[in-house]
């Protein structure tokens, strides 16, 4: 059954257990049945991994044809070694589909510092490339995965002029997670036929309204990376300019990401809480992400959302800390429908309502209306929970 990155027609994928993470699937291979039209966007973080810097490197001609992703290892802070290897792995998949090295993009996930054990590696790739298939996309989203509990997929298909074409895709993340792009990885597949320009634009877009939006722990990894390849083989007119065609693709692709980004949040390592923070009335749009997401990365807000605590006095300070000229004496706050901050002071509320607010919806809304302009802003945060400290606390041991 055709799943995630090979819902999309003209993709095959494989996975197998290469011996990097014992007794479990470790590395996946995407492949494309002819060279794809590829946009990609990868960490800000200065400390960059191996296959970031060679994926790089890669898709700076807007071309490619496969993906090869290992877990257990991120190949990270490894040096020239670590870039030798992240290159050995997109030779080896070159050879084995006959095509140029430079059309394979290379990501990783796992712990830093550690080399990749290349021998098993390059071993791993030959037999995922010989056992390529079609229905292999849900072996693949397992394989990817590191302290994620499941795996995370999506598939749209969507309207062009003549036909109909499918957006879709797979993901990994639950730890390390607030994406600036930008440890997560996401890969998306589309038989639609998209100009390069467009699909970058597409994939930006897309990223800044997912991806961007989440945050479980307030770091951002060294292999972030988020990546397109459009194939074609749906064999509909190509989208090459701005319009109705354009507007489906990017709409199913926002959506699959969307869906991707949530995936994530609530696989969140130790997660048992999901809250959307939105700030209303700023003055510009990033004013508002801003204290959003100072809000949303409050351990002190965190907390309060996992003990279902309706301490708006945290989400208060966590707005007058975020750097933004705020005028506290305007500031309302709500947690759902329940009114908890007026002007900045506390206001006349039923303490019941309150904490029934912060525990029965899902996901929780907590918003801030600064009443200082007629921008806003949103992230999507979770709890942070005593299993958050325990997996991180021995992740290596």
């Amino acid at each position: 059954m055709r799943t995630g990155v090979t819902s999309a027609r003209g993709f095959r994928a494989a996975a197998v257990a290469a011996g990097i993470k014992p007794g479990r699937l470790d590395l996946a291979v995407v492949a494309a049945d002819r060279a794809c039209a590829a946009a990609g966007v990868f960490t800000t973080n200065r400390a960059q991994a191996a296959p970031v810097t060679v994926s790089r490197e890669h898709l700076a001609g807007g071309v490619a044809r496969a993906v090869v992703v290992n877990a257990g290892c991120a190949n990270a802070a490894t040096g020239e070694r670590g870039l030798a290897d992240a290159r050995q792995m997109a030779a080896r998949v070159g050879e084995a589909l006959g095509c140029p090295a430079s059309q394979v993009v290379v990501a990783s996930t796992g712990v830093i510092g550690v080399h990749l054990p290349m021998n098993r590696v390059s071993a791993g790739i030959v037999r995922a490339v010989e056992t390529l298939h079609e229905d292999g996309g849900a072996d693949a989203a397992r394989a990817i995965l590191t302290t994620d509990t499941r795996p995370k997929e999506c598939a749209i298909e969507f309207a062009l002029a003549g036909g109909r074409a499918t957006v879709g895709g797979m993901a990994k993340g639950a730890g390390m997670i607030a994406p600036r792009m930008a440890t997560m990885l996401a890969f998306f597949t589309t038989d639609a036929a998209v100009e390069r320009v467009l699909l970058e634009r597409a994939l930006e877009e897309a990223v800044d309204a997912s991806f961007n939006r989440i945050t479980v722990d307030g770091d951002t990894s060294t292999n972030d990376m988020a990546l397109i390849l459009s194939g074609g083989a749906s064999d509909l007119a190509p989208v090459r300019t701005v319009g109705r065609d354009f507007d489906a693709f990017r709409a199913a692709l926002a959506e699959c990401a969307s869906r991707l980004a949530q995936m994530m949040l609530r696989d969140g390592e130790g997660v048992t809480r999901v809250a959307e923070i939105r700030v209303e009335g700023a003055r510009t749009a990033g004013e508002a992400d801003r204290i959003a997401r100072t809000v949303a990365e409050s351990l002190l807000v965190k907390t309060a959302i996992h003990g279902g605590d309706p301490n708006w006095g945290r989400i208060l300070a966590a707005t007058g800390r975020s750097g933004v000229e705020v005028e506290i004496g305007r500031v309302d706050i709500f947690l759902g429908e329940v009114w908890v901050c007026e002007g900045g002071c506390a206001r006349e509320y039923d303490e019941v309502l309150a904490r029934e607010a912060m525990v029965g919806a899902d996901p929780l809304l907590i918003r801030v209306r600064l009443n200082s302009g007629g921008a806003s802003g949103w992230v999507w945060t979770s709890d942070l929970s005593k299993a958050y400290v325990d997996i991180n606390a021995s992740y290596r041991s």
